[in-house]
């Protein structure tokens, strides 16, 4: 357990949480070069379409402690181990190669690189042949010659290359020069790659006859020994930066030691960033402030960290400087990370307690449930069971993530891995449930809880045909997340569907969208709606969650709606624009506070930020807030929010009629002051997104037993006598009124179809 650093990545949307663990996974071989992509860890289209981590993923990766790029820090390191053949050299060698890489980057010849070499080893005092002849020789005599790029102090031998990746001829090719020649020593080194790739391929009779270790096994880079006390274990979570996440990134911290707080240097501190950093202090969590994105021309390093100083309280030379694009300063974040994240603690407790963190399925094995061993040990064919669901199952298989599953005889107290349930039945896992052995007296975790919906929305197949189909889609959704609440509704007018809970707006933007692109779903979706506690005249007290069903004003008492604590981060000359804002969404400032600087200095001018804490009605932050938020602030601002108490709400139901008829799908629940602006705003939005018809359509908002907003949708017009030519005026005029009479009929039993696209375009903003 000592080797062992549970540890997660907490960042803002965008802040660059996956960009920075692609190159964790480089730098620890945990990826070959040429399966590596952009995103490897966000395995679903969605998230690498839009460039965010919608579902959590751990990775294991394995680093040894001694792995340096800095010349003088190997070179020390080097000295105090006797494993390899000339390590202090070829530290120092590995050292300077990274220097050029980092310098030049790639897509140069080789050539190029020849030359920097040739520079870089003269400035470190490197004594160097380039391009000398040497002898290959067999049975005693010279056969041939050979010309590596670079002899290194009369000891190593230098390769360069820049291919793709190093390839079997390419290595065999040297090691057979090896056997060919005095020297016993050479270094394969790609420029061409993604990453700089050095092998290190030694000639058998050079080593230590008692040495451990053997040629024939070709190590990776001069810096990687065996000794197992040197290896590292560090697992990594990397969390959803999304407030409608906040739940299941909770659960993840409860499964690490520490954190990396991650902020990007172009944008700095923003709100979610202290809505994450709150819960791992929370958690008593070591938290390393990480600085990302400093090879951007936008960087602001030296204000950013100032903002941090005065989050975190840490010293300036404390936050860690990296780009996950370069991936400039990872490796210093690694030694970091085995510095100072503590190891697991054992409880010395045999009970098996294994906190479920997330979870996926599969239709082979059923749910696969991610897990952090607290305590004891599991392993494959034993008899388990869900401490809160009371749900007993066998173990099918027991692995960790490398970060495709890799399955491990048994996974012990402080690993992080997975369980193969083989559980087909939604409903039963949920994140925070705890794993313990059916024969043992254990107790579930502190700390679950059930993620309550926030938003809810119906949802409808456009086809009745469908009805099935999108019951079996929701089941299957429901089995990889947990969090998303179903249950069967009818409609008149829209016929049988589902009223569908979600934890916000982009959660349910997720799950509709996945329902489109993974099973062919042509649906209708309801405007998005909270729920709202109705007191009726008659004192019935009834929870109304569309609003579809909402009543008529004459019906009511009294309506109650759901608050939210909100914090919006912004600079502070962007103040005087948000409060006007603040207004318009009914919110209640409680207070605001300074920090980043003083916004008076001149030396820090430009850092200062303000924390507004603000109150205001759910319902309001639904209708387009944050997008307004990142306008008025020119994007700088940032907002997170949690759910706070209930108050009465003075509201009323704002009902779409379309040729006549009322559009339930069309229909919501808005404040009584702004009513009026928002029939006209819906009723202009639907003329300009209906497709015309054979017959003339009036679309209508009606509120408070009134139409106070119309629109008229004229109809297609065919001029039925453009094929006349002169003659009795009344002929024309006859054709006309048939005409008239066509179109009359066709109102009476036409049915409009409104586009399943028109329904997404309306839930978005202007």
């Amino acid at each position: 357990m000592q080797n062992i650093r549970n540890f997660g990545i907490i960042a803002h949307i965008d802040h660059g949480k996956s960009t920075l663990a692609d190159r964790m996974l480089e730098l620890t071989h945990t990826i070959e070069s040429r399966k590596m992509k952009d995103q490897v860890l966000d395995n679903m289209e969605l998230e690498r379409e839009r460039g965010i981590t919608i579902k959590m993923q751990p990775v294991r990766m394995l680093w040894h402690s001694h792995r340096r790029i800095n010349a003088d820090l190997t070179q020390n390191d080097a000295e105090e181990k006797e494993e390899f053949l000339y390590s202090d050299l070829t530290y120092k060698i590995r050292g300077i190669l990274f220097k050029v890489r980092k310098n030049l980057g790639l897509g140069h010849k080789e050539q190029v690189y020849h030359s920097a070499l040739e520079i870089e080893f003269r400035n470190e005092g490197i004594k160097f042949e380039s391009k000398k002849n040497i002898s290959i020789i067999y049975s005693g005599q010279k056969i041939g010659m050979y010309q590596p790029d670079f002899i290194i102090e009369e000891k190593i031998l230098i390769e360069l290359k820049t291919l793709p990746e190093i390839g079997r001829p390419q290595t065999e090719q040297v090691w057979s020069y090896l056997k060919g020649c005095d020297y016993k020593l050479a270094l394969l080194v790609n420029f061409g790659s993604k990453e700089l790739e050095i092998k290190r391929i030694v000639y058998d009779i050079a080593r230590k006859k008692d040495s451990a270790f053997s040629a024939s096994v070709q190590q990776n880079s001069a810096g990687v020994s065996d000794k197992i006390e040197d290896e590292y274990i560090l697992n990594l979570i990397d969390t959803p930066g999304h407030i409608d996440f906040s739940y299941e990134v909770s659960r993840a911290l409860s499964a690490v030691e520490g954190v990396i707080l991650l902020i990007d240097a172009t944008q700095g501190v923003e709100a979610q960033t202290i809505s994450v950093l709150a819960m791992a202090k929370d958690q008593g969590l070591i938290i390393l402030p990480v600085l990302s994105k400093i090879d951007s021309p936008l960087a602001r390093i030296s204000e950013v960290k100032a903002e941090i100083v005065s989050l975190i309280g840490c010293k300036e030379e404390e936050i860690i400087e990296t780009s996950g694009k370069t991936g400039e300063g990872v490796e210093n974040l690694l030694m970091a990370i085995v510095e100072k994240v503590p190891p697991p603690k054992n409880l010395d407790k045999e009970a098996l307690q294994a906190l479920v963190f997330d979870f996926k399925y599969s239709t082979h094995k059923g749910i696969i449930v991610f897990v952090r061993v607290m305590q004891g040990e599991v392993s494959a064919r034993e008899n388990l069971i869900f401490r809160v669901a009371k749900e007993k199952f066998i173990s099918l298989e027991t692995g960790v993530f490398k970060p495709d599953q890799s399955p491990k005889e048994s996974l012990k107290a402080g690993e992080i891995g997975y369980i193969t349930t083989g559980i087909k039945t939604p409903g039963i896992v949920s994140v925070g449930d705890t794993i313990g052995k059916e024969k043992e007296n254990g107790e579930a975790l502190h700390g679950y809880a059930i993620p309550n919906p926030v938003v809810w929305a119906s949802i409808f197949p456009e086809d009745q045909g469908d009805l099935l189909l999108l019951r079996q889609s929701l089941a299957k959704l429901k089995l990889t997340d947990s969090s998303l609440y179903y249950e069967e509704e009818s409609s008149g007018v829209l016929g049988k569907g589902f009223r569908c809970g979600f934890l916000g707006m982009l959660h349910l933007e997720i799950i509709t969208e996945r329902l489109k692109r993974e099973f062919n779903l042509y649906l209708v979706i309801t405007q998005p709606s909270i729920t709202y506690n109705v007191e009726y005249k008659n004192h019935k007290i009834e929870k109304i969650f569309s609003p579809a069903f909402f009543p008529e004003d004459g019906l009511i008492e009294k309506v109650e709606e759901p608050w939210v604590n909100a914090l919006i981060i912004t600079p502070a000359q962007y103040i005087g624009n948000l409060l006007p804002l603040l207004y318009e969404h009914e919110a209640e400032i409680t207070f605001t506070e300074n920090f980043g600087g003083d916004p008076t200095s001149l030396k820090l001018r430009g850092t200062s930020k303000t924390n507004i804490h603000a109150l205001m009605p759910l319902r309001e932050l639904m209708r387009g807030f944050f997008d307004k938020l990142k306008s008025v602030s020119q994007g700088y601002a940032s907002l997170s929010y949690e759910k706070g108490e209930v108050r009465q709400a003075d509201v009323t139901k704002l009902s779409i009629l379309i040729g006549g008829e009322e559009e339930l799908a069309l229909s919501r629940v808005v404040s009584k002051r702004i009513v009026e602006r928002e029939a006209e705003s819906i009723v202009d939005k639907l003329k300009n997104l209906l497709p015309r018809q054979m017959f003339e359509i009036k679309i209508q908002a009606k509120a408070q037993g009134r139409i106070i907003a119309s629109r008229t949708l004229s109809a297609f017009r065919k001029d039925v006598t453009q094929h006349m030519y002169g003659g009795d005026i009344t002929r024309k005029m006859k054709l006309r009124e048939k005409q008239k009479k066509g179109k009359k009929k066709m109102r009476e039993r036409g049915k409009i179809r409104i586009p399943q696209d028109i329904f997404i375009k309306i839930m978005k903003p202007d």
